[in-house]
């Protein structure tokens, strides 16, 4: 791995290694290691772990007054192989991973691999730095997610709670534009974002366009200070 591929995945993380190996490895998939203790896969166990740490502790303090169930509902989500793997797209990590011969068309690259991918670079984070630059590694990534995060959230259809907030306070439609999208034909993420009025709010990515159409709709009822008053009305 040469000095400009390194600088290229710090500036990526925002983070720089003083033990280039362990970036090495945690960017080294089994089918391009001489052996299993060669690739990424231990440091993927560890990862996983701190990952859910990092989450649990967040989650714990961003909402004070939820319940356990509450509280695991957002956590499985977060740390789920689909967010993973959709924050690893994001980054563009999958273009830095060291894979073997017959992995490049593999479907799999785009999803579990670059989810486990991202769970090793954790680990090498927390390795090299510790555990306050893993933890700020994890929140700078995750941080819009958690920011969007709800327990109720999987039951909310915000895209029609955004409309009907528009034509009531706003006389206006709502329009979706689909900004940016990542991944191959049949592992793609989409940047979406709302325009009302000639108003572009702050853009969300999601597995589908419908999901990102959604998150996108969250952001600008977050703007909007429709969801703070929902909360407030409860």
């Amino acid at each position: 791995m040469n000095k400009q591929i390194v600088q290229q995945i710090e500036k990526l993380l925002q983070y720089r290694f003083s033990d280039v190996a362990i970036l090495k490895k945690a960017l080294t998939h089994s089918s391009a290691a001489s052996g299993k203790l060669d690739s990424n896969e231990r440091l993927e166990f560890l990862g996983d772990s701190i990952l859910g740490l990092v989450i649990c502790q967040a989650l714990f303090e961003r909402f004070p007054t939820y319940l356990e169930g509450d509280l695991t509902k957002i956590k499985s989500k977060l740390v789920s192989r689909k967010t993973c793997s959709l924050l690893a797209n994001q980054l563009g990590i999958d273009d830095l991973l060291n894979i073997g011969p017959g992995m490049e068309k593999s479907r799999s690259l785009k999803g579990s691999v670059s989810a486990a991918t991202l769970e090793a670079l954790i680990s090498a984070v927390y390795i090299d730095g510790g555990f306050e630059q893993a933890k700020d590694f994890i929140l700078r990534i995750f941080g819009p997610m958690i920011e969007q995060s709800d327990a109720d959230q999987h039951q909310e259809n915000f895209k029609s709670l955004l409309q009907q907030y528009a034509q009531q306070h706003l006389n206006r439609s709502v329009a979706y534009e689909i900004l940016d999208e990542k991944g191959p034909d049949h592992n793609k993420c989409f940047e979406s974002a709302v325009v009302i009025d000639h108003k572009r709010y702050p853009s969300a990515w999601g597995m589908t366009k419908k999901d990102a159409q959604q998150n996108a709709a969250y952001n600008a009822l977050v703007e909007l200070d429709v969801i703070k008053q929902k909360k407030d009305e409860t």
